[in-house]
């Protein structure tokens, strides 16, 4: 989908990568500016997976060469990422203005937890604090618990990568029809707290409540994990009435008055207890067995590996593993094709000597 599209990369952490790497998934040539000098740490793979289908040259910035060849990829360049704190790419001489006087069309990518400005713009910090600032992680956890550390999917990936994918796509289509670039300032701040307005909604509906455990979908017996009787857990969300009557028959509790009050918050705590004792007495597989097929909207919780092997994520070629490990394809899908296997990653500098050849016959 964005064959022809070039993107410079420089060397980050974490949400900026993983844009990078979802760009070059969805066909865009990538090239990765890697330290001169870096390297994995030890133990770490020589290859870093969200390196996948990039190229790689590794660079020295401060050295008045190799910067050199940096404007000169810029200028090249559709679009740019990097993930420094503010300022550092204009103390090199690599800013907004300074890719934008070599690429006016340039579409300037900058992916930050705080953002560029703010009282916090300059301070550190990671996935946990932003999301935790922006309101996101407020409903993690049961009432009463502090909220737990999630996934940096809900920060760095959900609030960070993506939202500075869909700027950079959105700058790319503006550059395409005015000719003239942006910068795209995607802070994880601002992004989870975006990601909140689906939840805010529901407060239109009295579903939403300031007070954790009390809202539609954090506090219920039908919208939580419970751990089986092996030490695995399943997950249930039986939000709709129609899915909630299944969830009851299946169970077997169709016919318990209590369990017919599904939306009444005094009874949530009595039934947790109720549905935990009931879970805890048989395993697992157990229970996939009972719902298999029903839409009383149940599922295991699956490490990455146990994901692997389900027939449904199998049936969608979504996992793979090789010799970078486990990986999952690229997405969305266009067209209803399964994507191909994720392509290799490069080592840092690997095609340094080609694409130094390319800017100098004036192909890049």
């Amino acid at each position: 989908m964005l064959d022809g599209i070039r993107i410079i990369e420089i060397e980050g952490l974490g949400p900026g990568p993983f844009a990078a790497m979802t760009l070059a998934d969805l066909g865009a040539e990538v090239i990765v500016v890697h330290r001169k000098g870096g390297g994995s740490a030890p133990g770490q793979p020589a290859r870093n997976p969200l390196d996948r289908g990039k190229r790689s040259i590794s660079l020295d910035l401060k050295d008045p060469d190799d910067l050199e060849t940096v404007k000169r990829l810029i200028a090249g360049a559709d679009g740019l990422i990097e993930g420094f704190r503010p300022g550092v790419m204009e103390r090199l001489g690599l800013g907004p203005a300074d890719a934008h006087a070599l690429n006016p069309a340039l579409v300037y990518g900058r992916m930050t937890g705080w953002g560029q400005d703010g009282p916090r713009a300059m301070q550190a910090g990671h996935d946990l604090n932003y999301i935790a600032l922006s309101g996101a992680l407020w409903y993690a956890s049961p009432a009463g618990q502090p909220p737990f550390t999630p996934p940096t999917i809900v920060g760095d990936i959900g609030g960070g990568a993506l939202y500075l994918v869909a700027g950079m796509l959105a700058g790319l289509i503006r550059a395409g029809r005015t000719g003239a670039g942006t910068v795209v300032d995607a802070a994880i701040v601002d992004g989870s707290a975006h990601m909140m307005n689906l939840l805010m909604s529901l407060g239109a509906a009295g579903g939403l409540s300031m007070q954790r455990g009390q809202s539609i979908l954090d506090g219920p017996h039908w919208s939580r994990c419970y751990a089986c009787a092996d030490g695995q857990f399943l997950s249930v969300q039986s939000l709709e009435p129609k899915f909630y009557a299944i969830f009851l028959d299946r169970m077997g509790l169709s016919d318990d008055a209590e369990f017919q009050k599904q939306f009444d918050k005094s009874a949530w705590p009595a039934l947790t207890d109720r549905l935990a004792a009931i879970f805890a007495g048989k395993p697992l597989a157990h229970w996939v067995a009972l719902f298999e097929g029903s839409d009383a909207c149940v599922a295991p919780v699956n490490a990455p590996d146990g994901a692997a092997a389900d027939a449904h994520m199998a049936a969608r070629g979504i996992w793979h593993q090789d010799e970078q490990g486990l990986q999952a394809a690229a997405a969305p899908r266009f067209d209803g094709r399964t994507p191909p296997a994720p392509r290799p990653a490069p080592t840092r500098g690997q095609d340094a000597d080609a694409i130094l050849a390319e800017l100098n016959t004036g192909r890049a």
